[in-house]
């Protein structure tokens, strides 16, 4: 995902030359790294000072560019917080904060690079958007978003490298604000965001082992969130799953279950999603993913059990 955000933040950068980007302590590689070079006045690495980061950004966006904050996560959002609060959302800034390796990416460096918390934070905020792709495609719609049609603050909730491509030519179109339709099917309906989409997709196949068809659901725009969409789904399916890389507290769960109530829902929900604890494991994602409860086997058995 990171590449795919370098290039088109490059080729976009190239024609518009309110495009601007500001790192902290990234060493920048790819089209990032042509960026800089072709144009430097328009790159800052401001060091391990994240929050100065955000209030150089909030100047500029007041001059009349477009910068993007890019980091990784858990710097980018937590570390400059009142920053943020204050300085872009507050005034209601075109900034684009890009969070990299997002939840539970950098599983191996513990603790202080998680982010299983960061939509919550970032939905209480006024005036914050966010936008969480599921795959490399996705990030390519939503960036350009970004670029050319954002008005005031973003949080860009994205994961490293190497995820795989789940939008296909029968994919809903990516709309900003819209829950997107990425796989059709008429039994269950799985609602997911970011690249941990995957595993809905390995549930889908279990599925069809059992002749039981899964509709899969990108819910790319967290916040404002597509609530007329979100209806839909009530009325269409009995059986709802959601499916996050993000803490129970404050995410998709929270958006869902509360809509739920709201609009009388009798169906049932299954959520899947971080646990509310500081979880002490340092291997690999699908590890610390399985501690917290989201292991495919576990999701397709929970979820076959209430289909019955």
């Amino acid at each position: 995902m990171r590449n795919k955000l370098a290039d088109i933040i490059y080729k976009t950068g190239s024609k518009n030359k309110k495009i601007c980007v500001l790192v902290a302590d990234i060493s920048p590689a790819g089209s990032m790294s042509k960026f800089r070079e072709k144009y430097p006045n328009r790159f800052i690495n401001t060091g391990v000072a994240e929050q100065s980061m955000i209030g150089i950004a909030a100047g500029m966006a007041l001059r009349g560019f477009k910068p993007f904050c890019y980091t990784i996560a858990t710097f980018a959002l937590y570390r400059p917080f009142e920053i943020i609060r204050v300085d872009l959302c507050y005034q209601n800034l075109p900034v684009t904060i890009v969070g990299m390796g997002t939840g539970t990416v950098y599983s191996t460096l513990g603790g202080t690079h998680l982010t299983q918390e960061d939509i919550s934070i970032a939905r209480s905020i006024p005036n914050m958007n966010i936008i969480a792709p599921c795959d490399p495609n996705e990030m390519e719609d939503a960036v350009k978003y970004c670029c050319n049609n954002s008005k005031g603050p973003i949080y860009l909730r994205i994961g490293k490298a190497g995820e795989k491509t789940f939008v296909n030519k029968s994919s809903d179109r990516w709309q900003f604000g819209k829950i997107r339709k990425i796989a059709s099917g008429k039994d269950v309906c799985i609602l997911t965001f970011g690249p941990i989409i995957k595993k809905a997709f390995e549930i889908k196949d279990n599925f069809k082992k059992k002749k039981i068809t899964t509709e899969i659901n990108s819910c790319h725009t967290l916040k404002p969130f597509d609530l007329k969409g979100l209806k839909k789904k009530f009325k269409k399916f009995k059986s709802i799953i959601v499916i996050e890389d993000h803490s129970e507290i404050g995410g998709l769960n929270n958006i869902v279950k509360t809509a739920a109530y709201e609009e009388s829902y009798l169906g049932k929900i299954l959520n899947f999603s971080l646990k509310d604890k500081f979880i002490h494991c340092y291997g690999t994602q699908d590890d610390l993913l399985n501690k917290h409860g989201l292991d495919t086997n576990k999701i397709y058995k929970k979820t076959l059990s209430i289909l019955k």
